[in-house]
Protein backbone atom coordinates (compact mmCIF):
# COMPACT_ATOMS: atom_id res chain seq x y z
CA UNK A 1 0.00 0.00 0.00
CA UNK A 2 2.65 2.54 1.09
CA UNK A 3 5.00 1.34 -1.66
CA UNK A 4 2.29 1.83 -4.31
CA UNK A 5 1.42 5.27 -2.91
CA UNK A 6 5.05 6.44 -2.93
CA UNK A 7 5.65 4.93 -6.36
CA UNK A 8 2.61 6.81 -7.72
CA UNK A 9 3.76 10.04 -6.08
CA UNK A 10 7.29 9.88 -7.55
CA UNK A 11 6.08 8.73 -10.97
CA UNK A 12 3.47 11.48 -11.14
CA UNK A 13 5.92 14.20 -10.10
CA UNK A 14 8.58 12.99 -12.55
CA UNK A 15 6.11 13.46 -15.42
CA UNK A 16 4.52 16.73 -14.33
CA UNK A 17 7.44 18.82 -13.08
CA UNK A 18 8.97 19.34 -16.54
CA UNK A 19 8.39 22.87 -17.86
CA UNK A 20 5.68 22.56 -20.47
CA UNK A 21 2.77 24.59 -21.79
CA UNK A 22 0.57 23.99 -18.74
CA UNK A 23 3.28 24.77 -16.19
CA UNK A 24 4.34 27.90 -18.07
CA UNK A 25 0.75 29.17 -18.00
CA UNK A 26 0.35 28.45 -14.27
CA UNK A 27 3.64 30.24 -13.61
CA UNK A 28 2.55 33.35 -15.53
CA UNK A 29 -0.83 33.44 -13.80
CA UNK A 30 0.88 33.02 -10.44
CA UNK A 31 3.31 35.87 -11.07
CA UNK A 32 0.39 38.09 -12.11
CA UNK A 33 -1.74 36.83 -9.20
CA UNK A 34 -4.55 36.46 -11.71
CA UNK A 35 -7.19 33.75 -11.06
CA UNK A 36 -4.50 31.53 -9.52
CA UNK A 37 -6.84 29.37 -7.42
CA UNK A 38 -9.06 28.69 -10.44
CA UNK A 39 -6.13 27.76 -12.68
CA UNK A 40 -4.52 25.52 -10.04
CA UNK A 41 -7.87 23.80 -9.36
CA UNK A 42 -8.54 23.17 -13.06
CA UNK A 43 -5.06 21.73 -13.62
CA UNK A 44 -5.19 19.52 -10.54
CA UNK A 45 -8.74 18.26 -11.14
CA UNK A 46 -7.99 17.59 -14.82
CA UNK A 47 -4.94 15.56 -13.84
CA UNK A 48 -6.96 13.61 -11.27
CA UNK A 49 -9.61 12.76 -13.88
CA UNK A 50 -6.97 11.66 -16.40
CA UNK A 51 -5.14 9.56 -13.80
CA UNK A 52 -8.37 7.79 -12.80
CA UNK A 53 -9.22 7.16 -16.45
CA UNK A 54 -5.77 5.71 -17.07
CA UNK A 55 -5.90 3.45 -14.03
CA UNK A 56 -9.45 2.38 -14.91
CA UNK A 57 -8.17 1.15 -18.26
CA UNK A 58 -9.36 3.72 -20.78
CA UNK A 59 -5.77 4.06 -21.93
CA UNK A 60 -6.19 0.83 -23.89
CA UNK A 61 -9.11 2.39 -25.78
CA UNK A 62 -7.14 5.54 -26.60
CA UNK A 63 -4.18 3.44 -27.73
CA UNK A 64 -6.42 1.64 -30.22
CA UNK A 65 -8.00 4.85 -31.54
CA UNK A 66 -5.07 6.66 -33.18
CA UNK A 67 -7.42 8.96 -35.12
CA UNK A 68 -8.48 10.59 -31.85
CA UNK A 69 -4.90 11.30 -30.82
CA UNK A 70 -4.13 12.57 -34.34
CA UNK A 71 -6.99 15.07 -34.16
CA UNK A 72 -5.90 16.24 -30.71
CA UNK A 73 -2.31 16.50 -31.94
CA UNK A 74 -3.12 18.98 -34.73
CA UNK A 75 -5.61 20.97 -32.66
CA UNK A 76 -3.09 21.17 -29.84
CA UNK A 77 -0.29 22.28 -32.17
CA UNK A 78 -2.49 25.05 -33.61
CA UNK A 79 -3.42 26.28 -30.14
CA UNK A 80 0.18 26.21 -28.91
CA UNK A 81 1.34 28.19 -31.95
CA UNK A 82 -1.37 30.82 -31.39
CA UNK A 83 -0.58 31.10 -27.67
CA UNK A 84 3.15 31.20 -28.38
CA UNK A 85 2.59 33.94 -30.94
CA UNK A 86 0.71 36.05 -28.39
CA UNK A 87 3.49 35.57 -25.85
CA UNK A 88 6.09 36.56 -28.47
CA UNK A 89 4.15 39.76 -29.27
CA UNK A 90 4.00 40.64 -25.57
CA UNK A 91 7.76 40.09 -25.31
CA UNK A 92 8.45 42.28 -28.35
CA UNK A 93 6.08 45.06 -27.36
CA UNK A 94 6.99 44.94 -23.69
CA UNK A 95 3.35 44.62 -22.64
CA UNK A 96 2.40 44.09 -18.99
CA UNK A 97 5.81 45.05 -17.68
CA UNK A 98 4.51 45.56 -14.18
CA UNK A 99 2.07 43.59 -12.11
CA UNK A 100 -1.28 44.39 -13.77
CA UNK A 101 -4.16 46.00 -11.96
CA UNK A 102 -7.25 43.94 -11.22
CA UNK A 103 -9.02 45.13 -14.33
CA UNK A 104 -6.08 44.19 -16.55
CA UNK A 105 -5.66 40.61 -15.45
CA UNK A 106 -8.11 39.19 -17.95
CA UNK A 107 -11.39 37.54 -17.17
CA UNK A 108 -11.75 34.32 -15.23
CA UNK A 109 -13.49 32.82 -18.28
CA UNK A 110 -10.45 33.53 -20.48
CA UNK A 111 -8.12 32.00 -17.89
CA UNK A 112 -10.40 28.97 -17.59
CA UNK A 113 -10.63 28.48 -21.36
CA UNK A 114 -6.88 28.79 -21.86
CA UNK A 115 -6.15 26.42 -18.99
CA UNK A 116 -8.59 23.79 -20.28
CA UNK A 117 -7.18 24.04 -23.80
CA UNK A 118 -3.56 23.76 -22.64
CA UNK A 119 -4.53 20.68 -20.62
CA UNK A 120 -6.99 18.76 -22.79
CA UNK A 121 -5.57 19.63 -26.25
CA UNK A 122 -2.14 18.32 -25.30
CA UNK A 123 -1.62 14.78 -26.68
CA UNK A 124 1.29 14.26 -24.27
CA UNK A 125 -1.22 14.43 -21.42
CA UNK A 126 -2.94 11.33 -22.78
CA UNK A 127 0.31 9.52 -23.50
CA UNK A 128 1.92 10.34 -20.13
CA UNK A 129 -0.96 10.57 -17.68
CA UNK A 130 -3.42 8.09 -19.17
CA UNK A 131 -1.30 5.50 -20.96
CA UNK A 132 2.00 5.59 -19.06
CA UNK A 133 0.69 6.11 -15.52
CA UNK A 134 -2.17 3.70 -16.25
CA UNK A 135 0.31 1.04 -17.37
CA UNK A 136 2.58 1.62 -14.34
CA UNK A 137 -0.42 1.43 -12.01
CA UNK A 138 -1.34 -1.94 -13.50
CA UNK A 139 1.90 -3.44 -12.20
CA UNK A 140 0.75 -2.88 -8.60
CA UNK A 141 -2.18 -5.30 -8.64
CA UNK A 142 -5.90 -4.68 -8.35
CA UNK A 143 -5.84 -2.85 -5.01
CA UNK A 144 -2.36 -1.39 -5.30
CA UNK A 145 -3.11 0.39 -8.58
CA UNK A 146 -5.60 2.69 -6.83
CA UNK A 147 -3.05 3.54 -4.16
CA UNK A 148 -0.66 4.28 -7.03
CA UNK A 149 -3.34 6.56 -8.53
CA UNK A 150 -3.79 8.29 -5.16
CA UNK A 151 -0.05 8.94 -4.97
CA UNK A 152 0.08 10.32 -8.52
CA UNK A 153 -2.95 12.51 -7.82
CA UNK A 154 -1.38 13.80 -4.60
CA UNK A 155 1.79 14.68 -6.51
CA UNK A 156 -0.22 16.63 -9.08
CA UNK A 157 -2.13 18.61 -6.44
CA UNK A 158 1.09 19.38 -4.52
CA UNK A 159 2.94 20.52 -7.64
CA UNK A 160 0.27 22.84 -9.03
CA UNK A 161 -0.46 24.33 -5.60
CA UNK A 162 3.25 24.98 -5.01
CA UNK A 163 3.75 26.42 -8.51
CA UNK A 164 0.73 28.71 -8.32
CA UNK A 165 1.37 29.92 -4.77
CA UNK A 166 5.14 30.06 -5.07
CA UNK A 167 5.11 32.14 -8.25
CA UNK A 168 3.83 35.17 -6.32
CA UNK A 169 7.19 35.41 -4.55
CA UNK A 170 8.76 36.11 -7.93
CA UNK A 171 6.66 39.31 -8.21
CA UNK A 172 9.51 41.61 -7.02
CA UNK A 173 11.68 40.21 -9.80
CA UNK A 174 8.97 41.03 -12.33
CA UNK A 175 8.80 44.64 -11.16
CA UNK A 176 11.81 45.15 -13.45
CA UNK A 177 10.82 46.04 -17.04
CA UNK A 178 12.92 43.38 -18.76
CA UNK A 179 11.65 40.49 -16.63
CA UNK A 180 8.24 40.23 -18.30
CA UNK A 181 9.91 40.21 -21.70
CA UNK A 182 12.20 37.36 -20.61
CA UNK A 183 9.28 35.36 -19.16
CA UNK A 184 7.04 35.88 -22.20
CA UNK A 185 9.95 35.20 -24.54
CA UNK A 186 10.65 31.94 -22.71
CA UNK A 187 6.97 30.97 -22.80
CA UNK A 188 6.85 31.72 -26.54
CA UNK A 189 9.87 29.48 -27.16
CA UNK A 190 8.37 26.64 -25.08
CA UNK A 191 4.97 26.86 -26.80
CA UNK A 192 6.32 27.03 -30.34
CA UNK A 193 8.86 24.24 -29.67
CA UNK A 194 6.12 21.98 -28.31
CA UNK A 195 3.92 22.76 -31.33
CA UNK A 196 6.73 21.89 -33.75
CA UNK A 197 7.46 18.69 -31.84
CA UNK A 198 3.80 17.68 -32.08
CA UNK A 199 3.64 17.98 -35.86
CA UNK A 200 7.22 16.95 -36.69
Amino acid sequence: MILSLVSGLTSGLSLIVAIGAQNAFVLRQGVQRAHVALVVAVCAVSDLVLIVLGVAGIGVIIEQAPAVLELVRWAGAAFLLAYGGKAALRAIRGAQLAQPAAGQQGTWAAALGTCLALTWLNPHVYLDTVLLLGSLAGTHGEEGRWWFAAGAGLGSVMWFAALGAGARYLAPLFARPGSWRVLDGGIAVVMVTLAVMLVA
